[in-house]
């Protein structure tokens, strides 16, 4: 597997150096036992057993499906960075996929109204670990998952090469990853705001335990959501969101 993917790289950090699994818990969690492991290493896994969504959420993760990997960031950026990074991968996530995917403010890569794809960045120590989870081939999922999340297979009814998605991914989050570096968030601002699904519609968030309701209607400089409330404009910078006509919020 890390030849095949290492022969679809076309940079020079990220996937240089691979740790494949054919099961651990949570690749999150194995780059957290590794943290001395070089700048740009990525781990993968055939499967997890538990998997990690945001907000302590499990992740299905069932063997030869999906896509679940973390990349080990070790170069020195401020802590505001660090959410900031959860949105570059989004865009490269977005950028590689195709099939019109679009994000679903911070962390969610959508098809449609349902997921594909969840990204948890996590920062250990000087370390960031940006995970990836995207449903690949997966051809069904749980009663309580069907209206919720999708996979390629699903939207495609093609079977597709996960290592040839994985080093698109890697490919396209280091194009971006160096354009964050130099120039912050605003060098993939309008990327960001024109893939955001989360914009132009009524949303209900949930800030530091405050509900905040309103319509979205646009992304701070920092890669914040903006929400026209009755009281004003708020700006969320973490924390749950629901969109009205996605999940089953209606």
């Amino acid at each position: 597997m890390k030849k095949q993917i290492k022969n679809t790289l076309n940079q020079t950090v990220f996937g240089k150096n691979i740790v494949y699994m054919r099961v651990c818990d949570s690749t999150n969690e194995l780059a957290k036992r590794e943290i001395t492991m070089p700048h740009g290493t990525v781990f993968i896994a055939n499967k997890q057993t538990k998997g990690k969504g945001r907000l302590g959420r499990s992740w299905e993760s069932e063997k030869n499906s999906g896509i679940y990997m973390s990349m080990l960031i070790k170069e020195p950026l401020p802590l505001t960075d660090v959410s900031q990074l959860t949105l570059v991968a989004g865009v490269a996530v977005c950028r590689a996929l195709g099939y019109d995917t679009k994000i679903k403010w911070p962390n969610d890569i959508v098809i449609g109204t349902r997921k594909v794809c969840g990204i948890l960045t996590e920062k250990t120590g000087d370390a960031i670990i940006c995970g990836i989870g995207i449903n690949v081939n997966t051809k069904s999922f749980p009663h309580h998952l069907s209206e919720i999340a999708t996979s390629l297979y699903i939207e495609s009814g093609e079977k597709f090469d996960r290592d040839y998605i994985c080093a698109l991914v890697l490919n396209e989050f280091e194009l971006l990853y160096n354009q964050f570096k130099e120039g912050g968030f605003a060098e993939i601002y309008g990327q960001y705001f024109d893939l955001c699904i989360t914009l132009g519609h009524d949303v209900v968030a949930t800030q530091n335990g405050e509900e905040i309701c309103g319509f979205a209607c646009g992304i701070s400089p920092e890669g914040g959501l903006i929400i026209d409330t009755e009281e004003g404009e708020v700006t969320v910078s973490s924390g749950e969101v629901s969109v009205r006509g996605m999940y089953g919020y209606v």
